[in-house]
Parts: C-alpha cells; sequence; structure tokens
C-alpha cells in the first residue's frame, strides 16, 4: 500500500515542525487517530517492512487444475475447485 501525497505530506510537516501530534493535528483540522494510523503506515513505508506485491499470471489450464510456479521451479497443482479463500491464504502464508 502507498500512503497518499496528503498524508506524507502531513507527516513530513508535522516532523519539520517540532510540534506535540495533537497540537498538529488540532491546527490542521485532522483526526488524531487518523493522523496515527497513517504515521504508521509512513513508518513501515520508510523501513520497508509493508509487503511487496508480486507480479501474477494465471491461466486456466485444460488439465482442469490451477498450477502455480515459483520463479525457483518449485510448483503446486491444485484442482479447478479450489476455494479462491483458502488460494488467498496458501498466497499470504507463501510470503
Amino acid at each position: 500500500m502507498t500512503l497518499p501525497i496528503k498524508w506524507i505530506n502531513h507527516i513530513e510537516a508535522w516532523l519539520r515542525s517540532g510540534l506535540k501530534q495533537a497540537d498538529y493535528c488540532r491546527q490542521q483540522g485532522l483526526n488524531d487517530s487518523t493522523f496515527g494510523a497513517r504515521l504508521s503506515d509512513y513508518r513501515k513505508e520508510q523501513n520497508g517492512t509493508l509487503p511487496a506485491l508480486i507480479p501474477v499470471q494465471l491461466k486456466v489450464p485444460a488439465t482442469g487444475s490451477i498450477v502455480l510456479k515459483h520463479a525457483k521451479g518449485h510448483q503446486i497443482d491444485m484442482p479447478l475447485s479450489t476455494s479462491a479463500a483458502w488460494l488467498a491464504e496458501l498466497l499470504r502464508c507463501l510470503d
């Protein structure tokens, strides 16, 4: 997730301001909780701790199965009836 430029600008302005977070939010008319959540997202982006998106190609093969192939050669074959929710959970676990 990329943080909208509006929030990046606010966070960097706050960092330069020397104000307490609550004082900056009050001056700018921002919700303290929302600012805190965006600040957390900003810090994660700066530290590179957000999960990276990787390109995925989906193909429905004639064999009637779903095949996931990893760049290093690993492969998983699953039936077409595999639940999308289960598949999504599998991909989260592999991250």
